[in-house]
């Protein structure tokens, strides 16, 4: 009997194993930049970092410079972003090379912006997406100065002068 069962769910979890192995390559190859980053507009949020895919990147207010505390289940839903071996990160359109770097994360290379460590969120699942924004109160997009941006930027409502004459009841 504990056979028979073993040989009818021995094909499932092997499904689901390669499943599961499918998505994870999945969203690696998502987050996947070659440690690139760049600038994009955000409506909501300004100009904000972006990886050469067009994901947004947040920093984590726990970290401090040099020095990333996102790991295990952290790091499931917030991915680092990686350099590609051991080439230099580099910089896109807005971004400044001189705030680009890396700090030590396994074997492998994290990007860091003004020091700090830059990540994706697994929420976003599109360019230009800040679903990560605020999250729990320590995760925020970066701008290009590598600053946390915060709050939205106020919107820049258009004055016009009022031309209008006030009637009276007597003309």
């Amino acid at each position: 009997m504990q056979r028979r069962m073993i040989r009818w769910a021995l094909p499932f979890a092997l499904v689901a194993a390669v499943g599961a192995g499918t998505a994870i390559a999945a969203s690696a190859a998502k987050n996947a930049s070659g440690g690139t980053v760049k600038t994009a507009k955000s409506a909501k949020y300004g100009t904000v970092l972006v990886a050469a895919n067009g994901m947004t990147l947040y920093r984590y207010t726990p970290d401090s410079k040099g020095v990333s505390t996102c790991s295990g289940t952290c790091a499931k839903f917030w991915p680092p972003l990686l350099a590609s071996g051991t080439a230099k990160p580099t910089a896109g359109t807005g971004a400044s090379s001189a705030l680009l770097g890396t700090i030590k994360r396994g074997k492998a290379a994290q990007v860091t912006y003004a020091g700090f460590p830059v990540y994706f969120y697994a929420g976003d699942k599109k360019p230009g997406d800040v679903a990560g924004q605020g999250v729990e109160g320590t995760w925020y997009v970066v701008s290009a100065k590598g600053a946390l941006v915060k709050h939205a930027v106020a919107a820049t409502a258009a004055t016009t002068a009022s031309t209008t004459k006030k009637s009276t009841a007597w003309g």
